[in-house]
């Protein structure tokens, strides 16, 4: 056996010993889910819909139609446990997907998107009309459960203050003639 086919060898077979097979995490696991299931719901659309056809509205629409699977009870206004976090009784008030969900959904169906093969300037899980939906389902829910969602100020960092030059102990000044 040559030399290089030696040296082949066994790159080869240190490669495949040094990369074993990776299990995908909770999340790529998870993100594959959601995937597939916006992909099925594509496809079940009234007429059936291409992902190059899809809108911020098909997105809208995919996010209404998982209310329906939701387990989050949002008071409506006339519901006398408006605004309470915790409810001493039962209510007849729908269950909704929970903002955090939703967020965090659409956040992985983004990724998804562009790691299959969309691009990033079309993609419609990143659409205007998707990211206002999202705030006022956030806002809604708060409101309904008494709890606010104030922006936070970010702390910026105290800023390091100018040190004087370092000083030989002779304050006088000196100056040169030339």
């Amino acid at each position: 056996m040559s030399v290089s086919m030696m040296s082949s060898a066994s790159a080869s077979s240190s490669s495949s010993a040094s990369s074993p097979p990776s299990t995908p995490s909770r999340y790529e696991n998870q993100k594959r889910r959601d995937w597939n299931t916006f992909g099925q719901y594509l496809r079940n659309h009234r007429p059936p819909l291409s992902l190059s056809r899809c809108s911020g509205a098909h997105v809208l629409e995919f996010l209404r139609y998982l209310d329906q699977f939701g387990k989050t009870k949002v008071h409506t206004h006339l519901c006398p446990f408006f605004g309470h976090p915790n409810p001493p009784a039962p209510c007849p008030c729908p269950l909704r997907q929970a903002w955090g969900s939703l967020d965090a959904l659409i956040g992985r169906l983004r990724a998804a998107f562009e790691e299959n093969g969309g691009k990033p300037e079309a993609n419609p899980f990143g659409a205007r009309a998707v990211r206002l939906y999202l705030r006022e389902v956030r806002d809604s829910q708060a409101k309904a459960r008494g709890i606010s969602y104030e922006k936070k100020k970010r702390k910026r960092p105290p800023q390091p203050q100018p040190q004087p030059p370092p000083s030989n102990g002779d304050d006088s000044v000196v100056l040169r003639q030339a």
